[in-house]
């Protein structure tokens, strides 16, 4: 027992202050969550242990997901990641795919893909406010402006404030931005196939498409299974950008907001509540994934 308290003892105490501190401040304040959204807590008073607060149980979740609003954000949520999800990975290939193929002014065409990550989403919201602005005709300035300077009229419309598809375009301005992420993820997968690889393909008769379906495109699923998960985890927290765009619009309405206006307004449980079923939505996209990895890992 000694022998194995002087082999086990050392790593165990050099962790310790991480296992520490993550027992308490993830792990610890979850629990907290949860045990806030199976209460009552709907002003301070009750936050803060002056006044009573009753256990509900579930009625906090029942009540959600049965309300029509919250309803509607979950709605806002899966077309929101499926657009940003489908346009991050399409144009972060193509530019990749452009970019392998020995372009000149490489270093150039990659700064100018990865620039909008340096900007924050606050910043970004700020400008496709702008860009994105409701008003129409004589009124019209940002793209509804630019559509009727170049007397396509046709295609102004009211962007988010569209109750039905307005989430639609906020994911346009993420789009933007996480696009060069999603670019240098596949370039970092496009360099790391040996060109002799390619050339043995070519010289077995393979075509352009049969060397990208047999042989490019599956180095690249590991990549694009990162990709998905990132990207994925990130459009469901989404909330800066959605906020910052269109503040409290009830159309374009996430979880997220959902979660600030409860917390803001004195809701905490509901707030947490919230909070908690974000949490597990999350999981579901990012457990399998590390399942897919601890057994490829085993192989």
């Amino acid at each position: 027992m000694f022998r194995n308290i002087r082999r086990w003892g050392p790593p165990v105490l050099l962790i310790s202050p991480s296992l520490i501190l993550l027992g308490i401040f993830v792990y610890g304040l979850l629990i907290s969550n949860f045990v806030r959204s199976t209460q009552n807590v709907a002003n301070l008073g009750q936050l803060t242990g002056k006044l009573p607060s009753k256990n509900v149980g579930l009625d906090q979740y029942k009540d959600l997901l049965s309300d029509s609003d919250f309803q509607h954000s979950l709605r806002n949520l899966l077309i929101y990641t499926v657009v940003f999800l489908v346009g991050t990975l399409f144009f972060g290939f193509l530019w990749a795919w452009l970019l392998d193929r020995k372009v000149k002014f490489e270093g150039v065409f990659r700064s100018v893909y990865l620039f909008p990550m340096a900007v924050s989403f606050i910043a970004s919201s700020v400008v496709w406010r702008w860009l994105l602005n409701l008003n129409q005709d004589e009124k019209a300035f940002g793209l509804n402006r630019l559509f009727q300077i170049v007397h396509l009229d046709f295609l102004q419309n009211d962007w988010w404030n569209n109750t039905d598809w307005g989430i639609t375009a906020l994911a346009i301005p993420a789009i933007w931005q996480l696009s060069g992420y999603v670019m240098a993820l596949f370039l970092a997968g496009f360099r790391g196939i040996p060109e002799e690889l390619r050339e043995a393909a070519r010289i077995d008769g393979a075509s352009e498409w049969k060397l990208y379906r047999h042989v490019i495109f599956p180095q690249l699923s590991p990549v694009a299974l990162s990709a998905v998960i990132i990207i994925g985890h990130m459009s469901l927290k989404a909330f800066d950008l959605i906020f910052g765009v269109a503040n409290r619009s009830y159309a374009a309405r996430v979880p997220a907001v959902d979660l600030y206006l409860a917390q803001t307004s004195g809701k905490y449980s509901e707030a947490a509540a919230v909070g908690s079923i974000l949490l597990v939505i999350v999981a579901v996209l990012i457990i399998p994934y590390l399942i897919h990895n601890a057994r490829e890992d085993k192989r």
